[in-house]
């Protein structure tokens, strides 16, 4: 069993779909339309499968600021340390917002999280670091 797609509501469909295509490399798939009820999706796919559903409707409103119901974010891997750090400078540059600078965390990952156009924080992750002394002193890879 596997996740098929998360998807993403937003009021502003376009501009979420040129962010995610933009830094994170997603490639927009057919948008599908509803004229009935105004639903308008797009699926966004990732290099390794993963696709990212991006929808909207006319009554569609922001989701709570501070971040208390729902996802609380989604992951994105780069590949490794380098790529989260020109990543969260880019989109830091660019006008983002960035929740977290690029660091290990306690369950050691190197990463970052920002924000995209909606406020859903993404985090950057390059990877996950082994403490020193454990078997394989070198980051190892993510799995899926």
């Amino acid at each position: 069993m596997h996740i098929h797609h998360i998807s993403l509501c937003t009021t502003q469909m376009d501009r979420m779909v040129t962010f995610y295509k933009t830094y994170f490399g997603a490639v927009e798939h057919a948008v599908y339309h509803n004229p009935k009820t105004g639903l308008r999706t797009c699926s966004l796919q990732f290099d390794k499968g993963a696709i990212l559903e991006v929808t909207t409707r006319p009554g569609f409103t922001q989701r709570p600021a501070d971040h208390s119901t729902g996802y609380a974010h989604i992951a994105l891997s780069v590949g490794d340390a380098d790529g989260v750090d020109f990543l969260t400078r880019r989109l830091a540059d660019d006008g983002y917002i960035v929740v977290s600078q690029p660091r290990v965390t306690g369950d050691g990952y190197y990463e970052s999280t920002v924000q995209d156009p909606d406020g859903n924080w993404i985090e950057i992750t390059g990877g996950r670091r082994l403490p020193p002394g454990e078997r394989g002193a070198e980051p190892a890879q993510e799995s899926g």
